[in-house]
């Protein structure tokens, strides 16, 4: 049971474990938005063009880090804005537990982007990310001129638990499962959080890579934000989102958009590949599949990843 605690709590965070110079290069831009309940909302902006990208992490209850060293290819020709999603990273903690919705998500999505004074932006989004990024897109169509999904989660919930978790469960043996349940442990303890965070991702990034080696290309860190938003983000924030969205299924509503949205999805990820086939409900929208590649896709074929999200977001209409 624990294991299976293990892998459910942590089902869609981002895995990125080893950090890099890379990003450090680049001069950011960083504050806070304050959203509409006043929650406080910690951004980091990149990256120059006439386009803005909304970059949307995954989670829920990991925070921009989790990708921020991985996504800089998209600042080479477009501003990039990163956020913290409420109760992670160093955005609000907040002590009421109830405002952590996916209700209130999507209100603060929508913060961030009228902060920027962005009419319509482009949402780049990674796991659980494009369940948020779809479901700010149904509430707001006017607002998004395209969407690009990495690893996506389903849109919509049926036997994915089960499916999902069966897969990361035979991927998993009992040394990493005790490596990890350790880590959980010494996470819930509050007891050198940092050290237990990198403990806790470096077991659980092993079933959502295809190949091991492909570690070496991460570039991002996810346990280099605040101790404690880390610890309340994979504690709290991960299981009361995520309930907030009860038996999802986007399907109908999808159906009404006219965005233009690539999904790519690694042929090994434990998400299943017939489910995500399910986000084409959108008219127009394009599934690629991604070979020798699991839930870190971009990080693990970036010669095949980004050359296809560039040619995407080339190819929009002005």
């Amino acid at each position: 049971m624990a294991i299976r605690r293990y892998i459910l709590a942590t089902a869609f965070a981002a895995l990125a474990v080893m950090p890099v110079g890379r990003v450090k290069a680049q001069k950011a831009n960083e504050g806070y938005v304050a959203s509409s309940d006043s929650v406080r909302l910690f951004y980091r902006v990149v990256g120059h063009g006439r386009d803005t990208i909304i970059a949307i992490h995954g989670g829920p209850g990991v925070d921009l880090e989790s990708i921020y060293g991985d996504f800089t290819p998209l600042a080479d020709k477009h501003v990039v804005i990163f956020y913290d999603q409420r109760g992670t990273g160093r955005s609000t903690l907040p002590r009421d537990t109830t405002v952590l919705t996916a209700a209130a998500q999507i209100a603060d999505l929508d913060a961030v982007r009228r902060h920027f004074n962005v009419d319509r932006a482009i949402l780049v989004a990674h796991s659980y990310g494009p369940l948020l990024a779809a479901s700010y897109a149904i509430a707001h169509p006017e607002h998004v001129r395209a969407m690009v999904l990495f690893g996506p989660v389903p849109p919509y919930r049926a036997d994915f638990w089960q499916r999902f978790g069966k897969t990361m469960q035979a991927r998993m043996d009992s040394t990493l499962s005790a490596k990890a349940a350790d880590a959980n442990r010494r996470l819930a303890a509050g007891k050198d959080i940092r050290q237990a965070c990198h403990d806790y991702w470096a077991a659980g990034l092993v079933p959502r890579v295809a190949d091991p080696s492909s570690v070496s290309r991460i570039h991002s860190d996810l346990c280099a934000s605040d101790p404690a938003g880390i610890r309340y983000g994979l504690r709290t924030t991960n299981g009361a989102v995520m309930a907030s969205y009860g038996d999802w299924d986007l399907r109908p509503s999808l159906k009404t958009l006219h965005v233009p949205m690539l999904i790519m999805h690694g042929e090994e990820d434990a998400i299943p590949m017939d489910m995500v086939a399910q986000w084409t409900t959108i008219p127009g929208s394009k599934l690629v599949r991604v070979p020798h590649a699991a839930h870190m896709l971009y990080a693990e074929r970036p010669d095949f990843v980004w050359p296809e999200v560039m040619r995407f977001l080339d190819g929009l209409p002005r």
